[in-house]
Formats: C-alpha cells, sequence, structure tokens
C-alpha cells in the first residue's frame, strides 16, 4: 500500500538521480561574494594600499584577525571573506590581491570546504589552483598556506583536515615560493584535541590569545 510519508524519500531519490542537488564540486556561487569584493575595491580606491605588502587572503579565520596589531611592524593588508572557500580567493584574486603586487600572501582557507563536503583532494586542487593564478601574474609572490586548524566544533572532520593539510604541504615542496605553515601542533593540547582557550564560544573561531600563538607561529617566515 502507497504510504503519503514516503513521498520526501522519493522525491530525495528524483533529485539525486537528476543531479538537482548540490554537490561539494558544483559551481562555487561567486556572486554571494560580491557586496564584499566591492567593499575591498572602494576601500582601495580611497586609501590605496602599499605596493609589494604582505596581504592575508581566505576565510574568517582571516576577516576576523586584526593583523595590523599583530604585525604593527610590517605592510599587512587583510582581503579575508567570512565563509570562503579557497576557490572564492582564488576567483577574486585579479580584483582584490594581484593589482597590488603583495610580495607575499599569507592564506587560510579550506577549513569551510571540508565543511560542505569537498574532499581533501579537492581541497589540494584549490590550492593549486590559486598558486597558479598568482604566479601567471605574480611570478615572484610568496605564497603561505596557513594548515587548516583543528577547532572544537569540526573536530570529527579531522582526519580529512590532517590529509589535506599534509596534501597542500606535499604541493608546497619543491617551490621556494611556497610555504607550509603548520599550526595544528601548537593548537592542540597534551591530549591531542583543540585547546579550548584559544577559541571563542563557538569553538571555531579564535580569540585574542588564539590569534597571539598564530602571530608567534608565522612571524619567522614573514621575516
Amino acid at each position: 500500500m502507497y504510504r503519503p510519508r514516503t513521498l520526501p524519500c522519493l522525491i530525495l531519490v528524483v533529485l539525486l538521480a537528476a543531479g538537482l542537488l548540490a554537490r561539494a564540486d558544483d559551481k562555487p556561487d561567486f556572486a554571494r561574494w560580491e557586496k564584499a569584493i566591492a567593499a575591498f575595491e572602494k576601500q582601495d580606491e580611497r586609501k590605496p594600499p602599499p605596493k609589494h605588502a604582505i596581504f592575508f587572503a581566505g576565510s574568517s579565520s582571516i576577516r576576523l584577525w586584526d593583523v595590523a596589531k599583530s604585525f604593527p611592524d610590517l605592510d599587512v593588508v587583510n582581503r579575508g571573506f567570512g565563509g570562503s572557500q579557497i576557490a572564492d580567493s582564488t576567483h577574486f584574486a585579479p580584483r582584490i590581491l594581484l593589482p597590488h603586487e603583495p610580495r607575499a600572501i599569507v592564506l587560510y582557507a579550506g577549513d569551510n570546504d571540508l565543511a560542505a563536503g569537498k574532499t581533501p583532494e579537492q581541497v589540494a586542487d584549490d590550492f593549486r589552483a590559486f598558486v597558479r593564478v598568482v604566479h601567471d601574474k605574480l611570478p615572484r609572490t610568496h605564497i603561505l598556506f596557513l594548515s587548516i586548524k583543528p577547532s572544537i566544533k569540526r573536530w570529527s572532520l579531522w582526519d580529512k583536515i590532517q590529509k589535506a593539510n599534509a596534501l597542500v604541504e606535499a604541493a608546497c615542496k619543491g617551490d621556494e615560493r611556497l610555504t607550509y605553515v603548520d599550526i595544528t601542533k601548537a593548537m592542540r593540547g597534551d591530549d591531542g584535541k583543540p585547546r579550548a582557550e584559544l577559541f571563542v564560544a563557538d569553538g571555531l573561531h579564535l580569540n585574542a590569545k588564539g590569534y597571539e600563538l598564530w602571530a608567534s607561529i608565522l612571524r619567522p617566515y614573514l621575516k
């Protein structure tokens, strides 16, 4: 006998078969970031950033970082936009990164990618695509990848995070313009799990102590 409650399941099967449900490899919706990107462009018109500065790019872990406070002695520019994935920074690099000819780019992304269902291999591929876009126009720009962090909220993804980090680290080897910066060891306690004192209440984003730790690890690479 047909039961009405089975209808949602039937609809789901049909949608999956037709490929109508969103997948990790679907074309990104870049338009959702247009407001944030336009704001960067207007900001640059009012006060152009210095040439050959160090640009910080990526997701909310970058957007929320007061990089000027962490590196007062360096020319640093924040180009993070919250919720973004590596592919988003790649897509908008010609508008918010490349015109300013940064001497170095610090990239933190991949966190949201894995949470959205991308595989570690896709994260590594997207990183390589970012590198190609940057080095096609700026072959001497150094790119530093901050490893995907262990967090309380996304601890269930830790195995995937480790694999993605290892693949990106391997991609950086053999090219002196690429540097993999490991922040995972310092962010875990003796039990191997994320140190709660480094995070705000959501268990995902860093607090002041967390950013102090990141800055202390990253500073030697920027010198």
